[in-house]
Parts: C-alpha cells; sequence; structure tokens
C-alpha cells in the first residue's frame, strides 16, 4: 500500500521560486538545515553539490527537488509535515535563493491521528 500522505509541501510561491532556481542553475535539492550558520532553514543547492550522507532521510520532493533531512532532526520532525513557503529576506548565504531578495521558510503541521496511521507512525 503507497502512502498518500506526503511529509513535505511546497506553497506555490515556493514552486514559483523552484522553478525560477532551476531556470539558472538547472536540477536542485534541498537539505532541512538543523542549525549553524545559517539557523534551521531549508537550503536550496545544484543537484549533487550537497553530499547527502548515510545518516540523511529523503522526506519527499518539492517542485521535482529532492528534499532531505538528517535522521536525528527527522527523530524530532516525524510527527510534523514540513510546508515549506517564501517570504521577502535574505536566505541562507549557502542557499541558491540567497541572492534573489527571499528566502525559504520552514512552517509545520502536526499529522492527524489517521495521518499518523497511515505513515505508521501510531
Amino acid at each position: 500500500m503507497s502512502t498518500q500522505v506526503q511529509r513535505v509541501l511546497a506553497t506555490d510561491a515556493a514552486l514559483d521560486l523552484i522553478i525560477f532556481l532551476r531556470s539558472k542553475h538547472g536540477p536542485v535539492m534541498f537539505h532541512q538545515s538543523g542549525g549553524c550558520c545559517d539557523g534551521s532553514s531549508p537550503m536550496c543547492y545544484p543537484l549533487g553539490e550537497f553530499m547527502v550522507g548515510d545518516q540523511d532521510v529523503q522526506l519527499g520532493e518539492i517542485g521535482g527537488a529532492p528534499f532531505y533531512m538528517s535522521q536525528v532532526q527527522y527523530d524530532y520532525w516525524k510527527f510534523t509535515q514540513l510546508i515549506i513557503d517564501v517570504v521577502p529576506g535574505r536566505g541562507g548565504m549557502f542557499s541558491l535563493e540567497g541572492p534573489e531578495g527571499k528566502r525559504f521558510l520552514t512552517r509545520s503541521k502536526v499529522f492527524t491521528d489517521d495521518e499518523l496511521a497511515e505513515l505508521g507512525l501510531t
């Protein structure tokens, strides 16, 4: 049985920015930052530029771009759906949207009991 519940979604504004970034940089990917230099924000890179490790979990895709986070961070976030949005401002210095005057932002929603069951988390 394949699941219909998505662990990561993107708003229309985020999808538009992904399309724009793909037109400039080619295929892209995301990794949810866990802190450090750029805080805790979704980071957008040219596909393959960020080395995904054995301890990274692919949550899904947004706008055709794979979206990852570390296993340790996933353990904290697994009960929530990530919703990637865009707001005005400077993005992370390593993220592709930085020079565009916009930045990706992670919003979240706690999964319902039915969604948790569908994901096998009950």
